[in-house]
C-alpha cells in the first residue's frame, strides 16, 4: 500500500516542499530510507518505530519504503519523523489518507512519543502559507514561532497520539497563536529607544571621548561602518557595544526577516514570538571563514547574518585571519552573502554595522603622549599590512581615540554630564526619518546604491568645490569620495540641513584616518 504526506527541508534560508511517500510491501522486515537523506534523517528508522510502539500504535512487521522526493534534494535534521510516522500509519491503515489532506507536518519524535522542537520552523510556516497549505503540524513549543506567519492555521501537538487526535478531529484542539510579545501593537518606535534595546548599556556612562561619541552618532544613524583605533582602556569596546542601543527598534518586516535567520540557525527559544532587540554579535578572532561569513555542507548563517539588522562588532580585529577578513569585503557592500555548493546556492542578508576596534600597533603605545612605544616602524608596517586597503576603504568612519585623562578619569565616580542613548536615539531615529522621506526604498545614507547617491546629495556650490579639492589633493578612490559624501550628508541629516554644507564635508574629513595619503595611526 501506498501512502503520502507533506514534510518540509530547509535549503538555506529558504523551506521547500518534499513529498514523503511509504511504501509498504512483502518481504522481510526493514525500513528503507531513499533521496538523498543524511544521518539525521537515516537514524529516523529506530526513533519511528519506538515512538509508534510506545504510543500504542502497530509498527508493520513488513519491508517498508520510504522516498523523500525530489530524490536530488539534499535533506538534512530531524523534522521528517512526524511525516515518516503518519505516512506509514496511512500505509498501514491505522490513519486516513484524507485527514493527511493540505497538511504539512515538521517535528522530532522522542522514544516514547513526544514531539520535540526543530529549527527553522518559520521559514517552512512562510513556505506553507504561499503554497495553499491546509494546515501545518509541529511540536507545541514551535506553534508560537510558526503562528507569527498570518493566514496559516497552525496545529501545535507536545506527542504523537494528539497530533493524530487533531487530525481526525481538528475541533478538540486549539490552533496556536502568537505570544503576546509577537502580537502586541506594532508602535513603529514610539518607544524610547534604549528600552527596545534592553541592553542597560547607556551613553551617558562614557566620559570624555567626544570624537568617538560623535562618531558612533553618526553610524548609528546613516548605517556606516565604524574602526576604532586606540591604546588598550581607551574606550572602544564600551562605545562599541553602546551602538545597538541608538539604532532605532525594529519594524515588523525587519524583525520577521531577523527572526526567520535566527530559527534556521537554531538560536530561537522554544516558544519564542518574534526578536525585538537588534542583534551584538562579537565573534572571537580565532573564528574561521564559514563562522563570520556562513557556510557547511549544508550553508547556514554565520556572523555576519546574524548580525543582520544589527552590529557586527570584531574586537582586536588584526588578529583575525586577514583571509577570513578579506571575505567581508563584497557582504559589506552588497548587504547580502551568496553560498555556492556543488548542489545548491544559498543567501542570507547581512545588513548589518559594522564595528571593529583595534590596537595601533602589538605594544598598544604608538601615539601617546606620555608613554613610548616598544615597536619598530617595521613591527607596526607589518602589523596594519594584516588589513587589507580594500576592507579599510569600506569602512566609512575610522576614528583615533586617545587615553582618557585624570580628570576624565575620576568624572567616572561621580553623575555623568553627558547625553544618554535615549537623548542620542532621538537623534538618529529623527535622521532616519528624514532618510526615508527622502528615499522611497528607505535605503539609509551608508546603504544607498552610488548611482542614486547623486539624486539625493544636495550639495552646496562651496561643498561640491571643497570635496572636489579634496578628492584631487588626498587622492581619494572613488569609493572613499563616494563615502565621504555619504558621511557629510548623514551629518546634515543629523543637524536637519537641507543642504550638505562645507561644515559637513570638513567634518566627515576627519573619519578618514587611514586613506593612503594619510599618516598612519
Amino acid at each position: 500500500m501506498l501512502a503520502r504526506c507533506r514534510g518540509v527541508a530547509l535549503q538555506g534560508l529558504e523551506a521547500l516542499q518534499v513529498s514523503v511517500e511509504v511504501d509498504i510491501a512483502p518481504g522481510l522486515p526493514g525500513l528503507q530510507l531513499v533521496g538523498l537523506a543524511d544521518a539525521a534523517i537515516q537514524e529516523a528508522r529506530e526513533r519511528v518505530r519506538a515512538a509508534l510502539r510506545n504510543s500504542g500504535l502497530r509498527v508493520p512487521l513488513t519491508r517498508v519504503v520510504v522516498s523523500l522526493a525530489p530524490a536530488d534534494l539534499r535533506k538534512e535534521g530531524p523534522g521528517f519523523d512526524l511525516p515518516i510516522a503518519l505516512g506509514l500509519l496511512v500505509a498501514s491503515g491505522q490513519l486516513d489518507q484524507a485527514h493527511l489532506q493540505g497538511v504539512w507536518s515538521a517535528a522530532e519524535l522522542g522514544l516514547d512519543g513526544r514531539l520535540r522542537p526543530i529549527r527553522g520552523v518559520l521559514a517552512m510556516a512562510m513556505a506553507a502559507q504561499q503554497q495553499g497549505a491546509r494546515a501545518l503540524l509541529v511540536a507545541t513549543a514551535n506553534g508560537p514561532e510558526a503562528a507569527l506567519v498570518e493566514g496559516l492555521t497552525v496545529w501545535g501537538a507536545s506527542s504523537l497520539g494528539e497530533a493524530l487526535a487533531l487530525l481526525a478531529d481538528p475541533a478538540t484542539g486549539r490552533p496556536q497563536a502568537a505570544t503576546p510579545l509577537a502580537v502586541a501593537p506594532w508602535n513603529g518606535g514610539a518607544s524610547s529607544t534604549a528600552q527596545s534595546q534592553g541592553s542597560g548599556a547607556d551613553l551617558a556612562e562614557v566620559h570624555g571621548q567626544a570624537h568617538g561619541r560623535r562618531a558612533l552618532e553618526i553610524a548609528a544613524a546613516g548605517d556606516h561602518h565604524l574602526l576604532l583605533v586606540g591604546p588598550p582602556g581607551s574606550g572602544k569596546t564600551m562605545l562599541a557595544r553602546r551602538l545597538a542601543g541608538l539604532l532605532p527598534p525594529l519594524r515588523r518586516n525587519e524583525a520577521l526577516e531577523l527572526t526567520r535567520l535566527h530559527s534556521v540557525a537554531g538560536l530561537l527559544a522554544d516558544g519564542g514570538g518574534l526578536v525585538r532587540q537588534r542583534p551584538f554579535r562579537s565573534p572571537h578572532h580565532s573564528c574561521s571563514g564559514p563562522a563570520l561569513i556562513g557556510g557547511g555542507s549544508q550553508p547556514r548563517p554565520g556572523e555576519l547574518s546574524l548580525a543582520h539588522q544589527g552590529v557586527l562588532f570584531l574586537d582586536e580585529l588584526t588578529e583575525f585571519r586577514r583571509d577570513v577578513l578579506d571575505q567581508l569585503r563584497q557582504p559589506l557592500e552588497e548587504g547580502e552573502v551568496w553560498i555556492s555548493r556543488a548542489r545548491q546556492r544559498c543567501r542570507f542578508p547581512c545588513r548589518t554595522t559594522l564595528v571593529a576596534a583595534t590596537n595601533p600597533c602589538p605594544c598598544g603605545w604608538f601615539g601617546d603622549p606620555e608613554r613610548p612605544c616598544v615597536c619598530g616602524e617595521g613591527v607596526r608596517r607589518r602589523y596594519w599590512n594584516r588589513l587589507s586597503g580594500p576592507l579599510l576603504d569600506r569602512i566609512d568612519l575610522q576614528v583615533v581615540m586617545r587615553r582618557a585623562a585624570a580628570g576624565e578619569l575620576l568624572a567616572l565616580t561621580k553623575p555623568s554630564g553627558g547625553e544618554s542613548s535615549a537623548t542620542v536615539g532621538d537623534r538618529v531615529t529623527e535622521a532616519r526619518q528624514r532618510m526615508r522621506d527622502r528615499n522611497p526604498r528607505g535605503d539609509s545614507n551608508g546603504q544607498l546604491p552610488a548611482e542614486r547617491l547623486a539624486s539625493i546629495l544636495r550639495l552646496s556650490p562651496e561643498a561640491r568645490r571643497l570635496w572636489e579639492r579634496l578628492h584631487d589633493q588626498r587622492k581619494l578612490s572613488a569609493r572613499s569620495s563616494q563615502r565621504l559624501l555619504r558621511v557629510a550628508r548623514t551629518i546634515s541629516d543629523l543637524a536637519a540641513d537641507e543642504e550638505v554644507g562645507t561644515a559637513a564635508i570638513a567634518e566627515a574629513l576627519t573619519y578618514r584616518s587611514f586613506d593612503p595619503s594619510a599618516s598612519p595611526p
